[in-house]
């Protein structure tokens, strides 16, 4: 009996031994990989950087993620969710399918960068001139993506299963009166035909550094809410403010009262909550007290419970306030993420993927953060997980790393290898354990 339990023990251990062998030697290959591909990853991002486009109509984008993956041989759908591209690598045995993201679109703002490939391009937004800037990092998502469909090509005949790269237009939303983004190519169908099983994303951060994995289990990213009060009063001259109804004065009572949600009437402790005028409007001269005012924000929850709590809560403590001074309010509400949730499950199964490609120590469990994405409608159809990718110069203070969606935005390159193992590990290894 004892021969027969030490002759199994050894027999497992043996099994156990040659798997781990054939991990190491897939996170070897990979990285031999990641590294000949480095040079023309950089040269991709750099290009597209130079060339950013708005949310649906990322055109040139398009076209050059789409000659990319139809000369590595693959599936190529284009024109989803207007300009979106997917395509499609089956592998040579059967198994799941894998679905890796990344977003194409650049922001409505002028680049500050001192750099040679620096945007200098304008477009139109919502109407209005504007300079246009890859100000959150898409251009290198984008790159690291099309790095990894030429690298998991060039293993097909090993994939035990079938990837699709979904390149996604209008993350940061399309123009006012379109549709787009992530919950459009959702509603075209990009999770079917083939079914995806599992969704991976991730996006490169210039307050981590660059080399390092952060990620949460659950909810990770908050949902995105904006809402817009429309505050009726009566006009007036401004030397007589009794003979009217003062909307702007009452829009600066809301503001403040808005506040009082997140500091007195919420369950901080449970998830934070976030309330932001970004807008105002009101008046066309000093003298004069206009007839209305209207502002606009956003709001940021990471419980779906306490967002809807806190859409109730913005009405009441508006209508109140209004109703103090004998005006009115009108207030709306538009849904534009939901929040970005971490299959717990899964994100414990992929963590040792996440370890082989930047090493143990460099990657870490962190808090959510109130930043959204609209990778969270992936989610709602198949268990997803979504990370942080580091983006910032070794050795430098996050506190001074320009923010996202600043003229001052950039990332450190080296970061993208990190980026291009991780995908290509998750992917490989998700096949291997399905």
């Amino acid at each position: 009996m004892k021969k027969i339990m030490l002759l199994t023990l050894t027999c497992i251990y043996v099994m156990q031994a040659v798997a781990q062998q054939k991990e190491n030697k897939t996170a070897e290959k990979i990285s031999i990989a990641a590294d000949k591909i480095e040079a023309k990853c950089i040269e991709w991002r750099r290009t597209i950087h130079q060339n950013p486009e708005l949310g649906n109509n990322e055109f040139k984008t398009a076209k050059l993620v789409a000659d990319h993956l139809k000369k590595l041989g693959l599936e190529v759908q284009e024109g989803v969710a207007k300009t979106g591209v997917v395509g499609i690598l089956r592998g040579g045995k059967p198994g799941p399918c894998v679905a890796l993201r990344a977003d194409m679109d650049a922001l409505p703002i002028v680049e500050r960068v001192n750099i040679p490939f620096a945007s200098k391009q304008r477009s139109t937004y919502n109407g209005e001139d504007v300079g246009v800037m890859h100000a959150c990092g898409h251009d290198t998502h984008v790159a690291m993506l099309m790095s990894v469909a030429e690298i998991l090509s060039g293993m097909k005949n090993d994939l035990k299963g079938t990837v699709k790269f979904i390149f996604q237009p209008a993350e940061e939303g399309p123009p006012e009166g379109e549709e787009g983004g992530a919950e459009l190519m959702v509603k075209e169908g990009v999770m079917d035909n083939p079914k995806v099983d599992v969704i991976f994303g991730m996006h490169i951060e210039s307050g981590i550094e660059a080399g390092r994995i952060e990620y949460k289990p659950g909810a990770f990213m908050a949902s995105s809410d904006w809402f817009t009060i429309k505050v009726k009063g009566k006009g007036s001259h401004g030397s007589q403010p009794w003979l009217g109804i003062d909307p702007i004065q009452i829009s600066a009572q809301i503001i403040n009262g808005l506040q009082a949600i997140v500091s007195r009437q919420t369950e901080l402790t449970k998830a934070p909550v976030v309330i932001t005028v970004g807008t105002i409007q009101g008046g066309v001269r000093n003298n004069i007290i206009p007839e209305e005012c209207v502002m606009g924000g956003t709001i940021r929850t990471l419980d779906s419970k306490m967002q809807k709590e806190v859409h109730e809560r913005i009405r009441h403590t508006a209508t109140k306030i209004a109703e103090a001074s004998d005006a009115t309010v009108d207030v709306s509400f538009d849904t534009k993420t939901l929040v970005t949730y971490n299959t717990p499950e899964l994100v414990k199964q992929m963590i040792p993927s996440l370890q082989a490609a930047a090493g143990i120590e460099n990657v870490e469990e962190r808090s959510w953060i109130t930043a959204a994405e609209d990778f969270s409608y992936f989610g709602t159809r198949v268990p997803s997980f979504f990370f942080d990718l580091g983006g910032m110069a070794k050795g430098r203070d996050p506190k001074t790393a320009p923010p996202h969606h600043t003229p001052d935005f950039e990332i450190d390159e080296s970061g993208m290898k990190t980026g291009i193992k991780a995908f290509c590990q998750l992917a490989l290894d998700y096949m291997r354990m399905n």
